[in-house]
């Protein structure tokens, strides 16, 4: 019971400070303290306070824009496109998967009065039923309650398997439902696949998160003896030489988040 009371407490105390450190380490929270301290140094008359000040405003509004968003994609190292022809090569071999990970589901949605995927997940679960069509591979899915979903009372992948049947006609064949993390989907799910004498793996997941998730899947894979395809989602083909690419959207902000996250995620090791 002790043990059970204490392992509970430590989820609870690792999701809190995971929340609490990337609320101070995402944009636009970096900007508005750098904003406050060379204000504070402005006003003291301190020397760099102005420069301070509009260098952190130039920094929120780059924060917000797709070109930014870009950049920081290829500084950390974008994955190479999945082509359809490499997809109609899969065709006739029946030891392989395709396999989405799991981005994040809202536990309730009003219009359909039940659970959804999140935007990343939805364009993840959409690319898989694509590659499963084209390529004739079965479909698997992999995401649970992660460590800060704390909300959530049902897993992703019962949320997704439900949605992929009935939006998408594409039943998932295999669907892992206990992973909290990347490394987690990785420990949970290969197994799964290689005693379904799985062989290769079609890996779908956001052009930002797959570094780190062929990190965590191919240290999972090599002592099972499968192949790792990664088929990233989210690719540009340019997001750098049109002016609204240098203005400040939704989606140049999401995706500076991101991958800001997923940088941070690994150098941490997650």
């Amino acid at each position: 019971m002790w043990a059970m009371m204490a392992a509970g407490s430590l989820a609870l105390d690792y999701s809190g400070l995971k929340t609490l450190l990337l609320a101070v380490a995402l944009p636009p929270a970096p900007m508005l303290l750098l904003a406050a301290w060379g204000g504070w140094r402005l006003r003291r008359g301190r020397r760099f306070g102005g420069f301070l000040l509009v260098l952190a405003l130039a920094g929120v509004w780059l924060a917000g824009t797709e070109a930014a968003g870009e950049l920081l994609s290829r500084a950390a190292g974008q994955p190479v496109l999945l082509s359809p022809g490499q997809v109609d090569a899969l065709r006739g071999r029946t030891d392989g998967a395709v396999l989405v990970l799991g981005g994040g589901v809202r536990r309730h949605v009003p219009e359909f009065s039940a659970g959804a995927p999140t935007r990343i997940t939805a364009e993840r679960l959409a690319y898989g039923v694509w590659l499963a069509r084209r390529s004739g591979w079965p479909l698997a899915f992999s995401g649970g309650i992660g460590w800060t979903a704390t909300e959530l009372r049902q897993p992703e992948a019962d949320i997704v398997a439900r949605v992929a049947a009935e939006n998408h006609g594409m039943p998932l064949r295999w669907a892992e439902a206990s992973s909290r993390d990347t490394r987690e989907n990785a420990a949970h799910t290969l197994p799964l696949l290689a005693k379904a004498g799985v062989k290769q793996v079609v890996l779908v997941t956001h052009d930002a998160h797959m570094r780190r998730a062929l990190r965590a899947f191919k240290a999972e894979a090599d002592p099972l003896g499968l192949q790792m395809l990664p088929a990233p989602v989210g690719l540009r083909d340019d997001a750098l030489s049109s002016f609204d690419d240098w203005c400040p959207s939704v989606e140049g902000f999401a995706r500076v988040r991101y991958v800001v996250y997923e940088t941070l995620a690994w150098w941490a090791g997650r």
